[in-house]
């Protein structure tokens, strides 16, 4: 019963209020952890539909359609003179043999834009592809030889359906003769769909059916070679001095707040730095894979440094006092002790900084790795370019076949950075100890 207070009034008793209140409190519990499931289930849908789109524009990108070719190997066209020599071999117009072969196939096309179309069937890719088999085979001259040829990126899209046939013929690219022709191709067994090899073994091209990421990947590796041979130790070697060996004073304490600093200061910062150091003082070929390597190091740094200190301090100091007291120099009681239980974690920071290097894109443009570079790099001085700035470029193609290749790019470039996550994920549960 509650008892009646001096006014009259029932007195609540204490057990009541509590419940009333765990009533609330448990109220507000569901609804936080209600708000929670709400925003990472949000979270988990927005990135599910980036990828599903990712992956829906870019997955055709790996397979491309080549068209069967009969090209007659006149000699008259290749070599007049009945020369073999492959400088004399490799001169001819190997274009105009494909055209040649083209028109033999569709000898009803007369008319000068007709023409252009039916040329356009085919990659400008097409002659270098005959004239790499007559230069393997100068026995062929003479002879008329099938060859398999890309087709054009238009032609690709709409063996891909990416061409809307049913919008009227003004309204899009490929006109309806480009579509009977590349009907009665497929009718007699002329169009394949093969794997995309070209993607990975070419570097950069204007024509979307030719271009590649060979380049762009090699110079992402080499700028990652040089960023870790440099970023790693400096990095290791400061967080042990820091951490370590340091004074404890007003200078250390400005040091630790500046790499803190350091750590969240806009990567195109870091670019505009190596334009001003690394190009215009020290003169450095621009856009070489040196450069951005030391761009990235400067960038990478402040995270590898925190990283190990991190990984310094997690190791129990009985360790190194046990090393201490057995007659180990300070030295080598962390260089022999406590080093080696460290480097687990310093091995993850590391690949954690490598993997934000691999999709850094501002800081290099900085340092002219924006440039269109076909070549494929072979050493740290070559001109290249890297993955993140290749997206970059063919995002802003103008060709709709640019598209595709710019998605599968996104998913190659994912597949690396998800790579070096899991990489750094397996070595901390790996190598991890817990103390």
């Amino acid at each position: 019963m509650n008892t009646p207070t001096s006014t009259g009034a029932p007195r609540r008793r204490t057990i009541d209020i509590v419940n009333a209140g765990l009533k609330k409190r448990r109220r507000a519990e569901r609804r936080f952890r209600l708000y929670g499931m709400t925003a990472i289930s949000m979270g988990l849908l927005f990135l599910l539909t980036l990828f599903g789109s990712i992956i829906s524009k870019g997955y055709t990108a790996f397979w491309q359609h080549y068209m069967l070719i009969d090209v007659t190997l006149t000699p008259a066209d290749i070599a007049p003179d009945g020369s073999r020599d492959p400088q004399v071999l490799a001169k001819a117009n190997y274009m105009g043999l494909v055209k040649a072969s083209l028109r033999e196939m569709f000898p009803e096309v007369t008319g000068r834009r007709d023409k252009r179309r039916l040329y356009k069937l085919v990659s400008s890719g097409a002659a270098s592809e005959v004239r790499k088999r007559v230069l393997e085979d100068p026995a062929l001259i003479g002879k008329t030889v099938g060859f398999w040829v890309p087709t054009d990126d238009e032609v690709d899209l709409l063996l891909k359906g990416r061409v809307n046939t049913q919008l009227p013929e003004s309204q899009r690219r490929v006109k309806d003769n480009v579509v009977a022709w590349v009907e009665t191709l497929k009718q007699q067994g002329r169009i394949q769909k093969r794997f995309n090899t070209i993607f990975f073994t070419h570097g950069d091209s204007r024509n979307p059916e030719q271009a590649g990421i060979l380049g762009a990947v090699s110079g992402s590796f080499l700028t990652l070679l040089v960023t870790l041979l440099l970023a790693f130790p400096i990095g290791v070697a400061a967080a042990v001095y820091l951490e370590e060996f340091a004074p404890r004073n007003w200078f250390t304490d400005l040091i630790e707040v500046n790499i803190n600093n350091l750590a969240a200061v806009p990567s195109i910062v870091f670019g505009l730095l190596g334009l001003a150091v690394f190009l215009n003082f020290f003169h450095l070929p621009r856009s070489a894979p040196l450069v951005g390597g030391l761009v990235l190091t400067l960038m990478t740094l402040p995270t590898i440094i925190i990283a190990s200190r991190a990984a310094l301090k997690s190791v129990p100091p009985s360790i190194k006092e046990a090393a201490l007291g057995v007659g180990a120099s300070p030295m080598q009681a962390i260089y022999y002790h406590v080093l080696p239980l460290a480097m687990p974690g310093m091995l993850t920071g590391t690949i954690i900084g490598m993997a934000q290097a691999l999709g850094e894109s501002a800081p290099l443009l900085m340092i002219g790795m924006v440039a269109f570079i076909v070549d494929v790099p072979h050493g740290v001085f070559d001109p290249a370019t890297v993955l993140p700035v290749q997206i970059y470029l063919w995002a802003d193609s103008p060709e709709r076949a640019f598209v595709e290749r710019t998605s599968a790019a996104i998913i190659v470039l994912l597949a690396f950075l998800v790579t070096m996550n899991l990489l750094a994920v397996i070595l901390r549960r790996r190598f991890e100890r817990r103390w």
